[in-house]
């Protein structure tokens, strides 16, 4: 028998995943051209040049003791270093290398960060709508998971709810910005506002808040939009970062944290950070990954191919008549389901070979999340398929 925490977690799988493998079934069973596939943030665009021609250059010069072997399980200090400096003229930050810990991603990132700050039944705020798999980061430290509800009609953060929610037990804020699954940018006057509540309620308490940055899609941002970064503005904020969105590398798994020396107990916090990556199995992020990135941290992914993604998808969708939130960020769009239940529209769509993820998978029903991270062909030629949903449904919602 397998532990009852897994066997629910077995039972309710990820529906991201499902839908994908979904996919993947039908794929087969229809032609990948005939199946249009908007479930998982999984890029399309590939990693810049620069990537590839590093790790050549890395496998060709670097002994392979080195390339391949153990280092402090923080990382190696030569690449958080140039992350700190990369950081320090980028934000006008004063980050040494001590200040970085490399990370198994954004995810293994949170789960050190959470490993490092939570006891059992400490409190961690989110606000919903939200990535799914933070209730089972927190899960895993034994933490209690606190959902914001959502301001609903622009998606922004629902600060008066959080303040309600704020307690003594409260340890940690995890924010998502841009966030997945809206697509939205957390504007400065609200970043500003959640950094004046929380000291409120550090004061109020007598307590230690950890704002909790969770930052993988930075750099995917439209229109002009500026994303805040969040130690400017909040004393005690953790940074997670994943460079899977920013060079199109979400298989390596290669992130890092920044934890500022702002922070309460921050000296504490930087050397139990190491620890957790040790003993939560990680160890250290994977070398050869590290020794990458720290020679392309000023190079982008194409965004002007998410960006014609994001433009071409909102007109055709206007075209049908739905109704969604435009994308400022990241590479999803958040559409409303014309039916009340969406999981009855993610099953319409399913009809017409569109597999899209239904919203409370992000404890926001009633909406479904788009990944228009995909090919501009797929977009293209899903439009008539988009075209006979609306037909059964969002017709249907307006005779109603």
């Amino acid at each position: 028998m397998i532990a009852r925490a897994m066997q629910e977690l077995v039972q309710n799988s990820s529906a991201i995943r499902a839908m994908f493998e979904e996919g993947r079934r039908m794929a087969a069973e229809y032609g990948a051209e005939n199946v249009y596939d908007f479930s998982l943030g999984n890029p399309n665009v590939p990693a810049p040049a620069g990537v590839g021609a590093q790790i050549r250059n890395l496998t060709e010069t670097v002994p392979p003791l080195k390339l391949h072997g153990y280092m402090p399980n923080a990382g190696f200090e030569e690449v958080r270093e140039r992350i700190a400096d990369s950081l320090n003229k980028r934000f006008s930050t004063s980050f040494g290398s001590y200040n970085i810990l490399m990370t198994v991603g954004a995810a293994g990132g949170l789960n050190v960060a959470l490993k490092t700050l939570l006891d059992p039944g400490d409190e961690v705020l989110v606000f919903a709508p939200f990535f799914g798999e933070y209730r089972s980061y927190v899960a895993n430290h034994q933490g209690v998971l606190r959902v914001v509800p959502p301001e609903p009609e622009h998606f922004l953060l629902n600060l008066e709810a959080a303040e309600r929610l704020v307690s003594r037990q409260t340890k940690a804020v995890i924010l998502n910005n841009p966030n997945n699954p809206t697509g939205v940018v957390y504007p400065e006057d609200q970043i500003r506002q959640l950094s004046e509540l929380l000291c409120r309620m550090e004061k109020k308490y007598g307590t230690s808040i950890y704002l909790i940055s969770d930052e993988p899609y930075r750099e995917l941002v439209y229109d002009g939009k500026k994303v805040p970064f969040l130690t400017k503005y909040y004393h005690n904020t953790i940074v997670g970062y994943s460079f899977s969105k920013s060079l199109s590398l979400p298989g390596e798994r290669i992130g890092y944290l920044v934890m500022p020396d702002e922070l309460d107990d921050a000296r504490q916090i930087q050397a139990a950070a190491a620890v957790a990556n040790r003993v939560l199995g990680f160890v250290n992020a994977p070398s050869l990954m590290q020794l990458a990135v720290a020679g392309c941290l000023e190079a982008k992914v194409d965004l002007d191919f998410y960006d014609r993604n994001r433009k071409s998808l909102c007109e055709g969708l206007d075209r049908y008549g739905y109704s969604y939130v435009k994308p400022e960020g990241a590479f999803y769009l958040w559409l409303k389901s014309p039916l009340e239940d969406e999981r009855d529209f993610v099953a319409e769509a399913k009809k017409e070979h569109l597999l899209l993820v239904p919203g409370r998978s992000f404890e926001g029903p009633g909406y479904v999340r788009i990944a228009y991270c995909v090919s501009p062909e797929t977009i293209e030629r899903s439009m008539p398929a988009f075209g006979r949903l609306a037909e059964r449904t969002v017709r249907r919602s307006w005779e109603k």
